[in-house]
């Protein structure tokens, strides 16, 4: 009996919770379309600008080809994420995660290069144009979060 009380409040949670992130994604698909991103597009962006060479080989960070820019020169952080870890933060199936960094590295965003010490692992990184592109939608999409989430 009590399962049966605490069910209609958990589901009314559930629907409420899937509401707020249905709205949340279409506002953010409406903010940043007019820069040629999705919501699912800028969170591969954002998870690659917030890995960096510092992180080390075992967070997924690479200090190889594929950002522009030289870890040993101080030119900044490089970027740089195995695909199998930004499928393990983003909510897409492996086949549409590769077709968006497709469509990412066919726009100049980021660039693929197949892991040195696994052949069968594959790098994305950012590149000039994809960091100055995140670092020009990310202000947008942080304020859709403050609006949306505020109200929730």
């Amino acid at each position: 009996m009590a399962a049966e009380k605490v069910a209609p409040r958990l589901e009314d949670q559930w629907r409420d919770i899937l509401s707020v992130h249905a709205r949340t994604m279409c506002e953010i698909d409406r903010e940043l379309h007019p820069h040629g991103l999705g919501a699912s597009d800028f969170e591969v962006l954002d998870i690659l600008a917030s890995t960096t060479a510092a992180s080390g080989p075992d967070t997924g960070s690479h200090t190889g080809r594929g950002s522009g820019t030289n870890p040993g020169s101080g030119a900044g952080p490089v970027e740089q994420c195995r695909v199998q870890n930004i499928a393990d933060r983003v909510h897409l199936s492996q086949s549409a995660l590769s077709r968006l960094i497709g469509r990412l590295e066919k726009e100049g965003l980021v660039e693929r290069s197949v892991c040195q010490e696994d052949r069968r692992g594959v790098w994305v990184a950012l590149t000039g144009k994809g960091r100055d592109l995140h670092t020009e939608v990310r202000p947008l999409q942080r304020a859709v979060l403050a609006r949306m989430l505020a109200d929730s």
